[in-house]
């Protein structure tokens, strides 16, 4: 019997020598690249936070003058003979009068009143003066008299608009040096401005007229709002919540919880997808070849910009609302469909409750990004000026409007500094627009929110 040789014994591992609380080179490689992606980490919220806190601060520095306005106060006298020549107090008479009349009598009322205060400016003139107010101040003065005809021939405290340059002196964007340059006003009527400032007949206050007005012509900036720009964009937002939402989580609902699982909805789903990130001016392409030159509906109508905008919100909305039904466990349903349920009573009962937080949250931050859209509802020609506001609902669904990211575009293509700031203060009122919408999506979701 031969004798077996023996098994060689394993060799032991290398014991590691050195302490557990002294770092290795490894370690502190490790430990480094970590600490590095944390420095990167906080450096990049850093910039975005900075690079918010500059956007919001010049914002805020260019647009909080749209929210004052200046006004002169002087008395006028509504003379008869100019306003009222027939003398009959008739209003339809008297509409007859054009505003070139009202300009003359508001011309001789601020004439009088710096000759009152005894104002002397070396090199003002005449034109100085009377260029002091704005032009629209003589079309609020024959609104106010066709209004009540009495007033005629009598003479009558009015709070004027100055002109957009006086405005802008008294917030700080008109400067001596600049009226010096500007063929639209002089430092001498700076100069009295200021003389009737310092003696209480001129004011600047908070502009309502900002959030109510419709939009004016280039040479009255100081008379434009954001009036029926508002008003547009609630109109056309009203018909996106009629009809996108709606039909998205209807068909969010059917993909998700009844279709069959085909190269049909393969392809359905795609599509949905891919038309989610196609680019918002192709909305605009659509919406004038079908709702206008083939359908035959107005321009520049909310209707319109309402069903461009319901094309272009329609796949954020079903993709969320999927979303949101995805995220409910599989035992929900298989605990409905356990005790007796149908398919559509474990969906509409069980599964879409739980999935409701998401859906709003969806739906809203899609709203959302549809007011804020701008480049669709230029094609539809919403960027034409508008001076009359639409009519109520639902007549004035095919009136013509505007909407508030248009009326930006529109005040930033004009020259008037004012339109600027005018444009500025609209951000302003679309901004706050877009986080009441977001509140209201966080809102939402908390007060819904189930947990499982």
């Amino acid at each position: 019997m031969t004798d077996m040789p023996l098994s060689q014994p394993a060799a032991a591992p290398e014991r590691r020598t050195g302490s557990l609380l002294a770092q290795d080179a490894r370690t502190r490689r490790r430990n480094a690249a970590e600490s590095r992606f944390r420095g990167y980490g906080v450096a990049a919220i850093a910039i975005s936070m900075l690079a918010l806190v500059v956007l919001l601060a010049t914002i805020l520095r260019d647009g909080s003058g749209a929210f004052r306005q200046t006004y002169l106060n002087i008395p006028v006298t509504l003379d008869a003979a100019v306003l009222d020549p027939q003398g009959n107090r008739n209003p339809d008479e008297m509409a007859k009068v054009l505003t070139l009349s009202y300009g003359r009598v508001l011309d001789a009322a601020v004439e009088a009143t710096v000759a009152r205060h005894g104002i002397q400016i070396e090199g003002l003139t005449e034109k100085d003066i009377d260029s002091l107010i704005s032009k629209e101040a003589s079309a609020q003065v024959r609104d106010r008299v066709l209004a009540d005809p009495d007033l005629v021939g009598q003479t009558v405290e009015f709070d004027v608009l100055v002109g957009g340059r006086i405005d802008g002196f008294f917030k700080g964007r008109v400067t001596m040096d600049s009226a010096a340059r500007d063929s639209n006003t002089s430092p001498q009527q700076l100069q009295l401005a200021q003389e009737l400032a310092d003696r209480g007949e001129m004011v600047t206050r908070f502009n309502w007229n900002f959030l109510t007005n419709a939009d004016a012509s280039d040479q009255r900036p100081e008379a434009a709002g954001v009036g029926v720009a508002i008003l547009g964009s609630f109109y056309m937002m009203l018909v996106v919540l009629v009809l996108a939402v709606p039909i998205g989580v209807s068909a969010s609902i059917y993909l998700e919880e009844f279709a069959p699982k085909n190269r049909l909805t393969d392809i359905i789903e795609v599509n949905i997808s891919n038309l989610a990130a196609v680019p918002s001016i192709v909305f605009g392409i659509l919406g004038l070849a079908a709702f206008i030159n083939f359908v035959g509906l107005p321009q520049s109508a909310p209707i319109v910009g309402g069903l461009v905008l319901t094309l272009m919100t329609l796949p954020t909305i079903i993709i969320s609302t999927r979303a949101a039904l995805k995220a409910v466990p599989p035992s929900i349903r298989d605990a409905a469909l356990g005790v007796g349920a149908s398919k559509m009573q474990s969906v509409f009962h069980h599964v879409l409750p739980l999935a409701m937080p998401g859906i709003l949250t969806g739906t809203i931050i899609g709203l959302a990004q549809a007011l804020g859209e701008t480049a669709p509802l230029l094609l539809i020609g919403m960027v034409a000026f508008v001076r009359n506001f639409p009519d109520g609902l639902p007549g004035g669904l095919m009136d013509p409007a505007s909407a508030l990211p248009v009326q930006v575009y529109n005040w930033t293509q004009r020259s008037d500094p004012a339109f600027i700031e005018r444009a500025s203060g609209a951000i302003i009122v679309l901004l706050i627009f877009l986080l009441c919408m977001n509140l209201l999506a966080i809102w939402l979701r908390r007060k819904f929110e189930r947990r499982w």
